[in-house]
């Protein structure tokens, strides 16, 4: 009689524990185990157990193949996450770890595989490829691709939270967080205090002091009381919530008629516009994606939309700044140049507008499209076409209708290329830009992410040959091109992977954007847009045809309401708050990598965020306006919001 030891640990949130019973089979080579109950004295499988048992095989199974998990009912139904099993085999010294994390729901019978990471052609035991195959159906009847509107990226077939499988779903702690904080934030600032104004103006720009008392942060007070400073809003254009806008001009555009006269007060001495453009000085933002776009309506009022083009100076000593505006794409009498000589509230407004353009792109286009859909489209492409023991799986695992247009425009723009930063940042020619920290922070973390990709990569696949005949990543790649970005023929991805390089590209474009990436964008919503004038989530009245009519009173009259101005602070402090289980880059709860080899190879990432964490800290020292976005210890390990 051979005797096993055998070790479950259940999960540590809410409701992972169980009363059902659960039993347990080894499979190996030579034959099964008995069906064993595991019913140790007192509680079993209780909320973050990790409990022993003695399982019994007639004669020696041989080479551990898988272990069999089954649930059955008791008096209740009720669910139970296993988080792991390890087996210790008679008069052996190595303990075999089984990763599974995963929920067993009903009466159901599960197999997992030992943790060694394999790709296809690793397996030859008859068994384990039909484990592989058996898995990757059943995943692909669960896991099904949708288009949810035409022109955006494919996503999962679910229309809300509740049709997900449960593997994919918050935990219950995540969610109940999730919505106590919306809750909080909008009782406090609105409930309580201005209820009795909604719908209406405030009576000037003092007044947003009012729901800035509770809900604030070091930055969101510095924009309070810098937000009119040019140099401020230069500043945003570089490290704010939408860091990637900005880009070199070359020559000017068409439809943006500025003269060097307009712009020469704004000028260093010695020096003008075309000198300037020809040095590389002279940036642009423009906001063509906008032009054209309906507008919403809310509470039966008209909100409106501007399509903006503002011109940015890189001035020797007062930093990147603003030095002409035009609030539209089309040129003529009706479309005002605003510049700094010019009135200081038409100015202001014209500012304002530019900001309120920022806030749809960023929220929308940069935040949502760019992070959040894409990333949906590797998720997916994941859980149908690569098993849990395939290495790739363990690395990657580790409003109105105006809106929609919007994002279909963006998403026939996007490419693979612009998701990758040391390329981004070339094509924007932004290379040279002063204080951009987050080109030099981004740049930080994609190299060591890429490097750290590239040797999990070459751990598993010795040549390029070995990625050409991975036949599950071969279909990975055409589930990621053929079907999620489907509609796209200009992206640029391929749909078939030729070399390790390759792989390593695309993995670290996929985990930079998940974590990096979406921190740029998610993470310091709040900062930037609490003070409701620097940063407007609508406008309600068009943008100004006359310089000269701007008065404090349109400010107002076009800024948001009570209402409106409560509730942007509430969304964007409950969405870029720091999540209370936010699992820093490079630490993983789940231990899906077991080698050894594999396992330093994360301790080196580790030692790599750190060191470049302490450079960070180094840098913003003594900085009165800190740019920490990207501290690898802010930045999440993947999007949970």
């Amino acid at each position: 009689m051979e005797i096993y030891t055998v070790t479950v640990a259940t999960g540590t949130s809410e409701y992972s524990g169980t009363n059902n019973y659960i039993f347990v089979t080894l499979v190996g080579e030579k034959g099964e185990s008995e069906r064993t109950l595991l019913d140790n004295p007192g509680l079993d499988f209780c909320r973050g157990a990790v409990d022993q048992y003695k399982v019994t095989s007639p004669s020696p199974l041989g080479s551990l193949l898988l272990v069999r998990l089954e649930k059955q009912r008791y008096w209740v139904e009720d669910n139970w996450f296993c988080r792991y099993v390890t087996v210790e085999p008679p008069g052996e010294d190595q303990v075999l770890i089984f990763p599974c994390y995963r929920w067993l729901i009903g009466d159901i019978k599960m197999e997992i595989r030992e943790g060694t990471a394999k790709t296809l052609r690793d397996d030859s035991i008859p068994q384990l490829l039909a484990h592989r195959k058996t898995e990757l159906q059943e995943r692909q009847m669960t896991y099904r691709w949708i288009t949810w509107s035409p022109g955006i990226p494919r996503c999962i077939d679910a229309k809300t939270e509740a049709d997900l499988p449960q593997d994919v779903r918050f935990d219950n702690e995540k969610r109940s967080d999730f919505e106590h904080s919306l809750h909080y934030a909008l009782l406090e600032l609105s409930l309580k205090k201005l209820a009795i104004r909604f719908g209406k103006s405030w009576n000037d720009l003092d007044d947003f002091k009012r729901i800035f008392w509770k809900l604030r942060s070091p930055i969101a007070e510095y924009c309070m009381e810098h937000w009119k400073e040019d140099g401020f809003f230069g500043y945003q254009c570089m490290n704010g919530s939408n860091p990637r806008m900005i880009q070199r001009c070359k020559k000017l555009p068409e439809n943006f008629p500025v003269t060097p006269d307009m712009v020469q007060s704004s000028m260093a001495l010695r020096t003008n516009l075309d000198k300037e453009l020809k040095a590389g000085n002279i940036f642009l933002l423009d906001y063509a994606i906008m032009d054209g776009i309906p507008t919403n309506t809310i509470r039966g009022k008209p909100q409106y939309i501007a399509a903006p083009l503002c011109l940015l100076y890189q001035h020797p000593d007062d930093g990147l700044i603003p030095i002409a505006i035009q609030l539209e794409q089309t040129p003529g009498l009706d479309t005002p140049i605003f510049l700094p000589r010019d009135p200081p509230l038409a100015w202001l407004l014209a500012k304002m507008w530019v900001r309120h353009s920022e806030f749809q792109v960023f929220q929308l286009l940069s935040h949502l499209l760019r992070t959040h859909l894409v990333i949906e489209v590797f998720c997916v492409a994941t859980l149908r076409q690569l098993p849990a023991v395939h290495p790739i799986y363990k690395v990657v695992s580790t409003g109105g209708d105006g809106l929609v247009i919007l994002a279909q425009r963006e998403y026939k723009m996007l490419t693979y290329r612009s998701l990758q930063p040391c390329n981004d940042f070339a094509d924007r020619g932004v290379s040279q830009l002063r204080n951009y920290f987050y080109r030099e922070h981004s740049l930080m973390l994609w190299e060591a992410i890429h490097s750290f990709v590239s040797g999990m990569v070459n751990l598993y696949y010795q040549s390029d040959s070995d990625v050409q005949e991975d036949l599950e990543l071969q279909a990975w790649i055409r589930d990621i091109s053929l079907e999620g970005f489907t509609e796209l023929p200009n992206f640029g991805l391929p749909s078939k992977l030729s070399t390790r390089e390759e792989l390593s590209t695309l993995l670290s474009v996929a985990i930079f954007t998940s974590s990096a990436q979406h921190a740029a964008t998610n993470n310091g919503q709040f900062d930037w847009c609490a003070w409701v004038p620097n940063t407007p989530c609508t406008m309600r009245h068009p943008p100004p045809r006359d310089k000269d009519a701007v008065t404090m009173e349109m400010i107002m009259a076009t800024l948001p309401d009570v209402s409106q101005s409560c509730v942007q602070m509430a969304i964007t402090w409950h969405l870029g708050r720091a999540q209370p289980d936010a699992i820093p880059l490079g630490q993983y709860t789940e231990e899906h990598f077991t080698e050894r080899r594999a396992q330093e190879l994360i301790d080196r990432f580790r030692g790599e965020l750190k060191e470049i964490e302490g450079l960070i800290l180094n840098q913003n020292e003594g900085l009165e306006l800190q740019y920490l976005f990207l501290l690898p210890s802010r930045v999440e390990n993947s999007i949970t919001i």
